[in-house]
């Protein structure tokens, strides 16, 4: 009987690492949203990192959270850095590329794991609305990809930026 059962987890074992192992080598979440503003008043928000306090899902998970901002004061080359409770851990973001239709970052994560993602929002003006898609994407080392066999990252983030573009709507039509 022991010996059926160490057989089965071991068989488990296996068919969980190398299904892992299948897994693709990157992630990405996305998500989009319409919003009654130009693109330029959009990006403008986007580019000044002092302004995501109003509109950023994570702001709110930490009230006490840490925060330092470098490089430029809004745009390309602006740094925001954080480091917050077990909900925000610690990382940094830097503007990479700033125009009225697109806004582009680095995201390198510290804790709670070690990640560099890049982010963009697209803005694509249409009528009186602009379409605003939030997309963020990055490498999956193998342990990464074992944690995803359980925790989908679209899953894990994909609500945060549900609520940060509704967020980013209420500020950007005010």
């Amino acid at each position: 009987m022991i010996k059926t059962i160490s057989l089965v987890v071991v068989v488990l074992i296996a068919a969980v690492l190398i299904f892992a192992a299948t897994r693709p080598d990157t992630f990405r979440v996305q998500r989009a949203t319409s919003i009654k503003a130009p693109p330029e008043k959009i990006a403008a928000v986007l580019s000044d990192f002092h302004v995501w306090q109003a509109w950023s899902p994570w702001e709110k998970m930490d009230p006490a959270m840490k925060r330092s901002y470098s490089g430029a004061a809004k745009g390309k080359g602006a740094v925001y850095a954080w480091e917050g409770n077990k909900d925000v851990g610690q990382g940094r973001m830097e503007i990479t590329e700033t125009t009225p239709t697109r806004v582009a970052m680095d995201l390198d994560f510290v804790k709670p794991f070690a990640a560099h993602n890049k982010v963009v929002f697209t803005l694509s003006p249409q009528g009186d609305a602009t379409e605003v898609s939030w997309d963020m994407q990055g490498p999956l080392p193998y342990v990464a990809k074992l944690v995803h066999v359980f925790l989908d990252m679209d899953g894990m983030v994909g609500k945060q930026f549900e609520t940060g573009l509704a967020n980013l709507k209420a500020v950007a039509e005010k």
